[in-house]
């Protein structure tokens, strides 16, 4: 994996609350991570979103051994993530703080029965969208997650904007649309995130979804780095 810069996305963390990183994989990469969708083997459980009420589109979670490209990069991308995770829960006053190990993290997860993988393939068609929300599956959370577009804009579907939500203190409710290319990752809070107010550092809770897909078909990879229950 290409080296990135860390500073910069931390700084559009606390900014905007969401970095894009460019281009984090390749087309080849993305197109073969894509198909996989089609081969149920790969994954543990599926979800249809209209059912639970989540929006319209699939998405499915893989199951052990991950593929190598998604382990590499959960295993690559956490280390960074926990230093500004660490510095975020001080700043709002949250005790929890993370090892600098993908590998420790994952076994304080499983310590508390959370063992089933979360890396996730999303399936999106004309009229599709996915719901704001937040990924949390039970008591150990990881702070940070990333999205990977796999499609191409345009090319292969219209619509589809990655959105995400600050729900500010006595505020309203403030909305980002994320652009992304092929291959692009945009790195986002779970829940929570620290914004400096004039009274000192506040929390505002975020949630994040997808516009509806106006053409074709959309194919997103999710890495979340704690377990679920």
């Amino acid at each position: 994996m290409k080296a990135l810069d860390w500073q910069r996305i931390e700084d559009e963390l606390n900014a905007h609350g969401c970095a894009v990183v460019p281009g984090l994989l390749d087309p080849a990469q993305c197109a073969p991570l894509a198909a996989q969708y089609d081969d149920a083997s790969g994954f543990r459980s599926k979800v249809v979103m209209q059912r639970h009420g989540f929006g319209q589109g699939e998405y499915q979670y893989w199951a052990h051994p991950l593929p190598d490209v998604v382990a590499a990069l959960r295993a690559s991308l956490y280390s960074p993530l926990a230093a500004i995770a660490n510095r975020w829960h001080a700043a709002m006053g949250i005790g929890t703080r993370f090892p600098s190990s993908h590998a420790d993290f994952l076994a304080r997860c499983h310590a508390a029965g959370q063992t089933r993988p979360t890396p996730l393939l999303l399936r999106y068609r004309e009229g599709d969208y996915n719901c704001l929300h937040q990924d949390l599956y039970g008591e150990h959370v990881f702070p940070l997650q990333l999205a990977v577009l796999l499609s191409r804009p345009q090319d292969d579907f219209t619509g589809g904007e990655f959105v995400l939500t600050e729900q500010r203190p006595r505020m309203q409710s403030r909305a980002e649309v994320v652009s992304l290319a092929q291959g692009d990752a945009v790195v986002f809070p779970v829940a929570l995130r620290p914004v400096n107010g004039t009274r000192g550092t506040y929390r505002v809770n975020m949630r994040h979804g997808v516009s509806r897909l106006r053409s074709g078909l959309r194919h997103t990879l999710g890495i979340i780095f704690h377990d679920a229950s």
